[in-house]
């Protein structure tokens, strides 16, 4: 009887920290300690952020009808304790309203000499935290000198706006479809464009998402919703702004980093701009890192411009479009000189398992005979 042949094909029995070590690459271990370094990151910017916030140098503009008296409060307030206040005093009453409503100051002590009860003015379209940081401190500081404070709210939030919130969640979703966006191209098509007519069209498709989703999301957070006051278009193009700004960060990053350009853009708009936007603790209330980086960063501006737009008349947005006309003008160069400097090396797409450098795989596979692909490459 003949015995049966063990078959010499089969593999070598491996062990387990084999199996590990086949089974997750060097580069996909790298991949994931980097997604818990910026999880990580997402959690101290967030608790860092908001964890104690507590007022500092808020504008006030104070008045009264005799200068003296204005000018000996100012001084009063701004030497409090902890610097709360940044007291500047105006000629008189409608000076200080209209510079509540420029968003020159975040509100307006009116002092009656006369009586013991005065009047602050403040605008809850800023955020709520910041009228009742305001009014908290102009009211212990009023309550040391035996006087009273009645409030007037001059651009109060609309009535299906909670907290003043809806501007910033509004930026929000804009700034995370304008990253998606751009990860998404290279997901589909390779981290890297292969030449400039590539990162053109790339750019050309970011902006024709933007016009919708700046439209669309103005359409939902304002008649959809009643959430939002203000101009249709002007918000129409802030949104287009803010999404294309952020997707041609994503592309900049890319063309610079490859896959790990997508982390990057993250760290830069969620990780550092989100909590820095001045949503639920407007600047004045933030820690001094947070206040000094927000408003360059795109988050913050749109944060700024759109409650700007919805409740003071567009007043003070022009700075804020201005950072996000930069951030939309550079990453739009930096794509299109990466594309330029490594013309014809497009880089393998995000999910294909090769390096970043590893040449694209071409959609469609050549079927013809060794002849025509000969023919081809000639």
């Amino acid at each position: 009887m003949t015995q049966p042949t063990r078959s010499t094909d089969a593999a070598p029995p491996q062990g387990f920290l084999a199996e590990i070590k086949d089974a997750v690459t060097i580069r996909a271990a790298v991949l994931v300690l980097g997604v818990l370094a910026l999880q990580l990151a997402f959690i101290t910017s967030y608790i860092g952020a908001f964890h104690q916030p507590k007022p500092s140098e808020i504008r006030i503009a104070v008045t009264a009808p005799v200068a003296p008296v204005a000018e000996q409060t100012a001084k009063q307030l701004g030497a409090l304790p902890g610097k709360p206040l940044d007291p500047r005093t105006v000629a008189d009453e409608a000076t200080a309203l209209r510079q509540v409503k420029n968003r020159d100051v975040d509100g307006a002590l009116i002092i009656d000499p006369a009586g013991k009860a005065d009047r602050l003015l403040v605008a809850g379209g800023s955020g709520a935290a910041l009228p009742q940081a305001v009014e908290q401190v102009i009211g212990l500081a009023e309550k040391a000198q035996g006087r009273t404070v009645q409030v007037t709210d001059v651009a109060p939030a609309a009535a299906g706006d909670g907290r003043g919130l809806s501007s910033f969640y509004l930026v929000i979703g804009w700034c995370v479809g304008g990253y998606l966006c751009a990860a998404i191209l290279a997901i589909s098509a390779g981290a890297r464009p292969a030449n400039i007519s590539r990162a053109v069209i790339r750019l050309a498709a970011l902006l024709l998402y933007s016009l919708a989703a700046g439209l669309l999301g103005t359409l939902i957070a304002g008649p959809a919703l009643d959430a939002l006051p203000g101009s249709v278009m002007a918000l129409w193009g802030l949104g287009t702004l803010v999404v294309f700004a952020v997707g041609a960060i994503t592309l900049a990053l890319q063309g610079l980093a490859g896959v790990v350009g997508i982390g990057l853009a993250i760290l830069l708009i969620v990780v550092f701009g989100n909590p820095s936007a001045g949503g639920a603790y407007p600047y004045p209330l933030l820690p001094p890192f947070w206040k000094a980086i927000g408003p360059a960063l795109p988050p913050g501006a749109g944060t700024y411009a759109a409650r700007s737009i919805a409740y003071f008349k567009g007043n003070g947005a022009a700075g804020p479009m201005l950072v996000l006309a930069a951030w939309a003008v550079v990453g739009s160069a930096i794509t299109l000189a990466c594309a330029e400097v490594r013309k014809g090396r497009p880089g393998a797409a995000v999910g294909s398992g090769l390096p970043d450098d590893a040449p694209a795989v071409p959609r469609f596979a050549d079927t013809g005979s060794a002849g025509s692909g000969s023919a081809d490459a000639r």
